[in-house]
C-alpha cells in the first residue's frame, strides 16, 4: 500500500457534473486503485509507448475513459477528465 491519494482536477463539480452516480462510483474506484499503484500508475493506460504525462484509461467496458495525471512529487493521481459515451 502506498501513501498516494487521488483528487479531481480542477474540481469534482467540473469533472463529474451530470454523470450518472454509477459512472462516478466506478471512476472513484479506479482512482483509488491507481493511487494504490503509486509511481507505477504512470505506466497504466494510453499512450502505451511512454510513461508519464496525461494518461487515458478505459472505463466500464470501453463505454468511456478517464484522463488522469500521475504526479510523483505530490504523491497524487489527478482525475482531469471523464469522457462517457453512455
Amino acid at each position: 500500500m502506498t501513501d498516494w491519494t487521488w483528487e479531481y482536477n480542477p474540481s469534482e463539480e467540473y469533472v463529474a457534473d451530470g454523470l450518472a452516480p454509477g459512472v462516478v462510483a466506478e471512476v472513484e474506484r479506479l482512482a483509488t486503485e491507481l493511487a494504490a499503484l503509486g509511481v507505477d500508475a504512470a505506466k497504466v493506460g494510453r499512450p502505451f509507448d511512454r510513461e508519464g504525462g496525461l494518461r487515458e484509461f478505459d472505463i466500464l467496458g470501453g463505454r468511456g475513459f478517464i484522463s488522469f495525471l500521475s504526479a510523483p512529487r505530490h504523491h497524487c493521481i489527478y482525475i482531469c477528465n471523464i469522457t462517457w459515451y453512455g
